[in-house]
């Protein structure tokens, strides 16, 4: 060991934390740094009764680690007292001195390595602080970091006048927790376990003053509010009723789809004289449409539609077609309330293109100019890029053989999630061709050109704040025949309230929604980690 003499034997000037202590000596070894210490003050208190004594009982001494310096752990040897208290009457016969600023009772980090762990904790948690910490030269492990944020005090909440509220997963689809937001300061103020009204309810009455409460259109938080601040005003979201409309709005495209794959009513008859190939194409229509019939989720699709729709009609509820059929409640009801088989076989698609789309012109020049080998066909686009299976090249050219020729490949019909994208957007948004496309499938179907007007209006009344509309707008809704709407209104309708306070104020959960963003970013860190405990600490404490 080498002994450091000059400046670094007052290390108090360079360390504040080491003000209180008188240094003895430094030594240095290798990655190692040495700090010899023992305290200057002559007498200490007694933490039992606060008492001053000056009579020493005996001396030990105290291993405390440090901060690094220069890329050297650093530990402190610091020689300390334990005393005889003054007092008779005082419960502590003897007690250790404690020097402020850099020992507490049990600890064997010094307060500047503690704070660093702890920050280091907060931001990374066990393993990736515990790895981060050791390139710092703090050695701590994954459980001790833990242990440093169960340690730290949870912040005072105090009083919020406008509180945001949402939910966030904890087991998607299983566990939920609430998260409080000061809308003020756009900060968490606290994590509750679950998402129950009562939950909510004792949290506001624990906490009074809040005159604003800003929720999403979930049920439960609605009477969580009403039952723990019944005085404030509560304001449903307006992206959260975008939301909800643009989901009905989707239901609504999904029961028309039949009127995306019609020519439009404008169009002109076909010319006599243009030869075979409408007949073709007729022909190409028909044997896709019986290919489409002949797949198994179809069958099986019609097959259950009609045996729920059969059971509902001798009067079963959908318990007992749920046993009697050995299929799921969702799915039960689901099909009991479809219109018919062919709303169920429209669902919500994720919109993307046929893997053969591309190519089918390819394959239609190709067939016309007289190679029907589909061998060949196949070789030919997996060379252009298919990525696709022979039998999904033949499949498709089959009926080519049996008409002798290949038809004009028909464009494909929009789909139902591409249609209410372009319903939902601005139409200064769109292009000119999502423009044609949008506007030739709403002169196929009233229905949807309906929808879409109703849609213009809402989403004016939203971003203008013209909250005296709603009622109007329900209303014209429905006298509609869109059953899909008149849902959406219901629900508006037993919200009424905190949607007109959402249409009217400025109050919005955009925070609220950041927050949640926020916690899933945490939640991945951790991998489960210490569970909802850990995880409302880092939420609340980290910066």
């Amino acid at each position: 060991m080498i002994a450091a003499g000059g400046a670094l034997a007052d290390l108090g000037v360079l360390l504040p934390h080491l003000a209180g202590v008188v240094v003895e000596d430094v030594e240095v070894s290798g990655t190692w740094l040495c700090v010899r210490a023992y305290p200057r003050a002559g007498d200490a208190a007694c933490p039992r009764c606060g008492r001053s004594s000056g009579r020493v009982h005996s001396r030990y001494e105290r291993r405390l680690a440090d901060a690094a310096i220069g890329g050297r752990r650093v530990v402190i040897r610091l020689r300390v007292r334990r005393f005889f208290c003054a007092w008779p009457g005082c419960p502590a016969a003897t007690f250790a001195e404690q020097v402020e600023g850099l020992t507490s009772r049990y600890a064997r980090r010094s307060p500047p390595l503690a704070g660093m762990l702890a920050a280091v904790a907060l931001a990374l948690a066990g393993r990736a602080g515990a790895r981060l910490a050791r390139a710092l030269g703090a050695v701590a492990g994954r459980s001790s970091l833990l242990r440093l944020i169960g340690a730290l005090p949870d912040p005072h909440a105090g009083q919020v006048t406008i509180l945001g509220v949402d939910d966030f997963a904890l087991r998607r689809g299983h566990v939920y927790g609430t998260v409080l937001i000061d809308m003020d300061t756009h900060r968490p103020v606290d994590l509750l376990p679950d998402r129950e009204a009562e939950t909510l309810a004792a949290w506001l009455r624990d906490h009074p003053g809040t005159e604003v409460i800003c929720r999403d259109r979930a049920g439960a938080y609605a009477a969580g509010a009403r039952a723990g601040a019944p005085d404030a005003v509560q304001v449903a979201d307006r992206w959260h009723m975008w939301h909800n409309l643009a989901e009905h709005v989707e239901k609504a495209v999904a029961r028309h789809s039949a009127c995306l794959r019609q020519e439009p009513a404008a169009a002109a008859p076909p010319v006599p004289d243009a030869g075979a190939a409408p007949d073709l194409e007729q022909a190409a229509v028909a044997a896709a449409a019986a290919r489409t019939e002949e797949r198994a989720l179809v069958r099986r699709t019609r097959e259950r539609y009609a045996a729920v729709q059969a059971l509902r009609a001798q009067g079963k509820g959908i318990k007992p077609i749920m046993r009697e059929l050995h299929l799921a409640k969702e799915t039960v009801r689901r099909f009991a309330r479809a219109a018919s088989a062919d709303e169920l076989l429209a669902r919500p698609r994720a919109g993307r293109p046929g893997i053969l789309d591309e190519h089918k012109p390819y394959l239609h020049e190709r067939w016309n100019a007289g190679c029907t080998n589909v061998l060949q066909l196949h070789a030919e686009i997996t060379a252009r890029g298919f990525r696709g299976s022979y039998g999904t090249v033949n499949l498709y050219l089959q009926p080519f053989r049996a008409l002798g020729a290949a038809p004009p490949p028909r464009p494909a019909p929009p789909k139902v999630r591409d249609v209410t994208g372009w319903m939902l957007r601005h139409p200064d948004s769109l292009d000119a061709d999502e423009q044609l496309k949008l506007e030739e499938a709403l002169a196929r179907c009233p229905h949807l050109d309906a929808t879409k007007a109703y849609v213009a209006s809402f989403a004016e009344m939203m971003t203008g704040r013209h909250g005296e509309r709603l009622d109007a707008w329900i209303a014209a809704v429905d006298a509609g025949d869109l059953p899909d709407l008149h849902s959406f209104t219901t629900g508006l309708k037993h919200d009424h309230d905190a949607v007109l306070a959402g249409l009217t104020l400025e109050h919005s959960s955009g925070a609220v929604e950041g927050n949640v963003n926020r916690i899933k970013m945490i939640k991945r860190q951790m991998y489960g980690r210490a569970g909802f405990v850990l995880l409302r600490k880092r939420v609340l404490l980290a910066t």
